[in-house]
């Protein structure tokens, strides 16, 4: 199970980066097209829209790479983060929905339980 959970962690926080991408080429695009729009309503509101997406991605995507990183350390916490951002994911199709599926199923098996029950507490 070491494996697999080791793959969760990697899958959590490569989403996550992915998602910080995204959030960056969504920033960039909107300033872009705000600074050629001669409307200066509609410039202000792409650059407040542009802002808005890209501090709610960033929010979305920083727990996703602590809870993989936490992962590695095998840390309970980030188990039930990792399940609860799992379940979130499920409906970010296609991709997130594989990966919250298969992150549930490996975090919730007994195996996987125990491993995390074993870490002494620091």
């Amino acid at each position: 199970m070491e494996k697999h959970i080791n793959i969760v962690a990697a899958l959590q926080i490569g989403l996550s980066i992915f998602n910080l991408l995204i959030a960056f080429l969504i920033f960039t695009v909107l300033k872009l097209v705000g600074g050629f729009v001669d409307d200066a309503n509609g410039a202000t509101i792409l650059s407040l829209i542009a802002d808005v997406l890209a501090i709610v991605f960033i929010i979305i995507s920083v727990p996703g790479i602590l809870a993989g990183m936490g992962l590695y350390k095998r840390k309970e916490w980030a188990r039930v983060l990792s399940l609860i951002l799992s379940v979130i994911e499920i409906f970010s199709f296609p991709f997130g929905t594989a990966i919250g599926i298969y992150s549930i199923w490996v975090l919730i098996q007994p195996e996987t339980i125990a491993e995390f029950n074993n870490t002494p507490i620091n």
